[in-house]
């Protein structure tokens, strides 16, 4: 992995006419960590970023706290990537958990394990983060360019960019695409490199949401009184077309659309999947985790006098507000009068859902371009020197830290397929082959790291 000290780095040395030029498109985790594993390796670094500033999804995913990467067994950890793991794992295995965690800390950033074994920041932020990142770069003489927005290629196979000095060209000798999914557009992740590589004959699976909220045909009533309003202490069962049932507790929020939150993404790519398969899909919600069925019926079956179905409820099952209207919203009148229907429907309240949220709104992306379209260094096969990173790849995971590692990893990935890649090149008129290039440069990059160390300035 990318190893760096966290004394002041020294002024960064000008890069000579032989380095080679990389550029890397996209100013996400991603991009950047490509950006480091080749600045490291000796490469001059162009980041491109269509947006005002860089990280711009990083910085949101650190607004509710920044889960960095998770705590959990590696081995368990890798299985988190489903059907994609023997893909994700070997870009995992050069930039795993705790090497991430590592590298944050050589930021001057310390990292704290929370009760769920999710891992943060101490200041649970990304912008303390991003800034230490963004002037460590700097100082290695990695050049970032905000505003620039990738075109795809020239005939001649430069890249365009659209930049507020109008159109440009580059030619560098090797780029990195890491461009994001589709998921917040307007952060920058807006999905248009898709009809470039379609064009180039790069294979690419359908985008689709992923960890996102789901549709629900709710009554007017629930949506009027109980949009926006969180279902807590619930435990969701699902069963998969090939018949696993998987259950989980957590809680989840009703939406004037459907159902969204943590545990709902936590199932958002088998319900998804039995979406596109059969048209719906349906869960069920076990109101009342802490007890079991026949406790509840015990309780509803208890005579209760004058009291409404509502108190009784309340004070014999603790079922009130959200979880009394989901109630009504599947059972009928003569239904919730019979104490055995209403107490399993109460442990199992069935939900179909009906479609996914918009891409638009997912936290993630499932699909892009697929690995056989790929060279064991990330390299596209039918584009040579043209290498991808992060979430343009067709992979997902859930949310829980596993989203993030996977993207600096790619990116660390990315970044050494490239280095080997140019390893092997013949010199452009005017420069030095890669194997001599990178003979040359040993002793360079080994002085000026090692000045990093020392906090040597003016280097």
């Amino acid at each position: 992995m990318p190893t760096f000290s966290t004394a002041p780095a020294p002024a960064s040395t000008p890069s000579s006419p032989t380095t080679p030029t990389v550029a890397v498109i996209g100013g996400g985790p991603a991009g950047l960590m490509a950006a480091e594993t080749l600045s490291l390796g000796g490469m001059q670094v162009d980041v491109y970023d269509a947006m005002p500033s860089l990280g711009r999804k990083f910085l949101l995913a650190g607004i509710g706290g920044l889960n960095i990467t998770h705590s959990e067994a590696y081995a368990a950890f890798c299985t988190r990537y489903g059907e994609h793991q023997r893909h994700l794992q070997a870009m995992l295995d050069q930039l795993p958990p705790d090497a991430l965690r590592d590298w944050i800390h050589a930021l001057g950033i310390e990292t704290f394990v929370g009760s769920s074994g999710r891992v943060f920041p101490i200041e649970k932020k990304a912008a303390p983060l991003l800034r230490a990142w963004l002037h460590r770069l700097r100082s290695a003489g990695v050049r970032l360019h905000a505003r620039h927005r990738w075109q795809g290629w020239n005939a001649d196979g430069s890249l365009r960019l659209a930049t507020p000095g109008g159109e440009i060209a580059i030619q560098p000798q090797a780029t990195v695409l890491a461009l994001g999914g589709a998921s917040w557009p307007q952060l920058g992740s807006d999905g248009a490199w898709l009809p470039w590589l379609k064009e180039k004959g790069v294979n690419i699976a359908p985008l689709q949401s992923a960890n996102c909220g789901f549709e629900v045909a709710w009554s007017a009533h629930l949506r009027e009184k109980f949009a926006g309003t969180p279902l807590k202490s619930v435990a969701l069962s699902f069963t998969d077309a090939q018949g696993r049932t998987e259950q989980r507790q957590g809680e989840l929020l009703i939406s004037a659309h459907g159902v969204e939150g943590s545990l709902i993404y936590a199932f958002s790519r088998p319900l998804r999947e039995q979406l596109n398969a059969q048209g719906s899909a349906t869960f069920t919600l076990d109101l009342a985790p802490g007890r079991d069925a026949e406790r509840v019926l015990a309780e509803v079956s208890h005579p209760r006098g004058s009291r409404s179905m509502s108190s009784h409820l309340q004070s014999r099952v603790g079922i009130t507000g959200i979880k009394a209207a989901l109630l009504h919203e599947v059972l009928s009148k003569e239904q919730f009068a019979d104490p055995a229907t209403l107490a399993a429907t109460i442990k199992a309240l069935p939900i179909t859902v009906h479609a996914t949220r918009p891409l638009a709104e997912a936290i993630s992306t499932a699909g892009g371009i697929r690995f056989d379209s790929l060279d064991p260094n990330l390299m596209l096969t039918d584009l040579p020197g043209v290498f991808v990173a992060g979430e343009m790849l067709d992979w997902e995971a859930p949310t829980g830290g596993y989203l993030l590692t996977a993207c600096f990893a790619s990116g660390c990935a990315a970044g050494r397929g490239a280095l080997n890649w140019l390893r092997t090149q013949p010199a452009r008129s005017g420069a030095k082959g890669g194997a001599e290039f990178f003979s040359a440069e040993k002793k360079k990059k080994k002085k000026f790291f090692k000045a990093c160390s020392q906090g040597i300035e003016g280097f």
